[in-house]
């Protein structure tokens, strides 16, 4: 009999092994001649034969899943088992990571798709859209991705702190916990897909920095992944020096909704102004969503199409 030690090195191993040791149960009932045992980080497999072969390989693609998307379903691990890896890569190519509640987080629609296409092709992509087109949720899951995969080795995401009707200096406490209530969007996105605990070790050690726009100011944001979001809020002068920000081996997506502007009258649009200026800048890429890609309630969609109607918009 032949003993393989497999050590689970940087990973979650409730995220892994699954609740009980679930992912690690299907797999023992799968290949009953093969004896696996799962102790702290470290999975031991004694058999012989091609059943032990087939296990380690099965071990080892589970292994860069886990990598590329930072959670095993037991419905992966059954997956793997009758179909194999090349299966299981084709049916989540699309998948940018897995949520806490284990849901597969991926594109709903073709300008979604298109959004993250633009992610990976370009160091700097604006998405523009209405509300409800998933602009924020599908940027904050392409950071966490890029976080998980190793491919930077922190994120950045800010807001400009404009008031939508109301004004900052009557809402109680400090500066960050008036600008909070504008970036929870930002938290609940983030909370559907980092468990509390790691999400509270990211936050303290600055791995995720949410803040206001003005705090950006005068910084190289390197190694990074960075988010800025209701960039219509922004003045021209604001998003140009936001965009100076950029250091090595980063990418920037700007989102921005370009019917809820929330500036002065008198005050340019900042998402307007860089749209004109940097239309034929190689390596920044530009993303339109519309009332198609709404992925909340129905009637979201109903809303902006009268709005856009109202305003002499006319949809196909």
């Amino acid at each position: 009999m032949v003993e393989k030690v497999i050590t689970l090195e940087n990973i979650s191993l409730v995220d892994f092994l699954g609740v009980d040791n679930r992912n690690i149960k299907e797999v023992s009932s799968s290949f009953p001649k093969t004896k696996i045992v799962s102790r702290g980080n470290e999975i031991r497999i004694q058999g012989s034969g091609t059943e032990l072969l087939r296990v380690n390989e099965l071990f080892n693609s589970l292994i860069n899943h886990y990598n590329k998307f930072g959670k095993i379903t037991s419905g992966n691990v059954k997956t793997y088992i009758e179909q194999g890896n090349v299966a299981v890569e084709m049916h989540m190519e699309d998948v940018l990571i897995y949520g806490t509640r284990g849901a597969a987080i991926k594109p709903k629609t073709p300008n979604q798709k298109k959004f993250i296409e633009a992610v990976k092709g370009n160091d700097i992509v604006f998405a523009i859209g209405p509300a409800g087109t998933g602009k924020t949720y599908i940027a904050v899951a392409s950071a966490v991705k890029a976080l998980k995969n190793k491919e930077i080795k922190r994120i950045i995401i800010t807001r400009p702190a404009v008031e939508a009707g109301e004004n900052l200096g009557f809402l109680p406490g400090d500066l960050q916990e008036k600008i909070d209530p504008y970036l929870r969007p930002v938290y609940d996105a983030l909370d559907d897909m980092i468990p509390s605990e790691k999400l509270k070790y990211y936050r303290e050690n600055r791995i995720i920095e949410i803040a206001p726009l003005a705090y950006m100011r005068g910084r190289t944001l390197s190694n990074a992944f960075i988010l800025l979001d209701e960039a219509q809020n922004t003045t021209p002068m604001q998003l140009k020096m936001f965009l100076t920000r950029l250091g090595q081996n980063s990418k920037l997506i700007i989102n921005g909704d370009r019917t809820q502007v929330d500036l002065r009258a008198n005050q340019k649009s900042g998402l307007d102004d860089s749209m004109e200026v940097l239309k034929n800048v190689k390596g920044i890429g530009f993303v339109e969503l519309d009332h198609k890609d709404v992925v909340r309630h129905q009637i979201v969609k109903d809303i902006i199409k009268a709005y856009d109607k109202s305003s002499g918009k006319r949809w196909k």
